[in-house]
């Protein structure tokens, strides 16, 4: 494994550790009713933390062997991840199922972290701009991995304070 990811990957997994249990014991109306700055429920931010892994998987295995940059979708620009959550429901899905979406999903990365190849770290993302009119932004495979504890932790804080 790439040396600069051991923090990464062994920080999901601790996170997943940790938090599992706690998500699955939280109660109906901790998890449905109480809504962050952005609107959404506990519900929707782990649902939201599971299509960042899942977007992030993709991206990561495109750039191992795909065009360099490679051009994705960013589903978080012009608003389309609270479209993702909307069109996916998390807010009526089983509780039990969308914690395991989001633990598994979470330790699947972790698992493909640890088999990047060094060769392909400065390979090209171009992330859409955020909003439109502004440029879009190039983000290399190493700067996507090193980055993705920090969002984990973003909405892990969120359901922090909601809880």
């Amino acid at each position: 494994m790439i040396a600069e990811f051991i923090p990464v990957v062994e920080g999901v997994r601790a996170l997943v550790g940790d938090w599992e249990a706690r998500l699955a014991g939280l109660d109906e109306a901790a998890i449905t009713q109480r809504r962050n700055t952005q609107g959404r429920s506990v519900k929707q931010i782990v649902g939201h933390m599971a299509d960042s892994a899942s977007n992030n998987l993709h991206r990561i295995v495109h750039l191992q062997y795909g065009s360099d940059p490679l051009v994705f979708p960013n589903y978080s620009s012009d608003g389309n991840n609270d479209r993702w959550i909307a069109v996916q429901n998390f807010q009526d899905e089983d509780w039990g199922l969308l914690v395991g979406l989001w633990k598994y999903t979470n330790l699947h990365i972790a698992w493909v972290m640890e088999n990047i190849d060094p060769a392909k770290l400065d390979r090209r993302w171009i992330a859409a701009p955020a909003t439109p009119g502004s440029p879009a932004e190039e983000v290399t495979l190493r700067e996507m991995v090193t980055d993705y504890i920090r969002h984990l932790k973003l909405h892990l804080d969120q359901i922090e304070e909601l809880i």
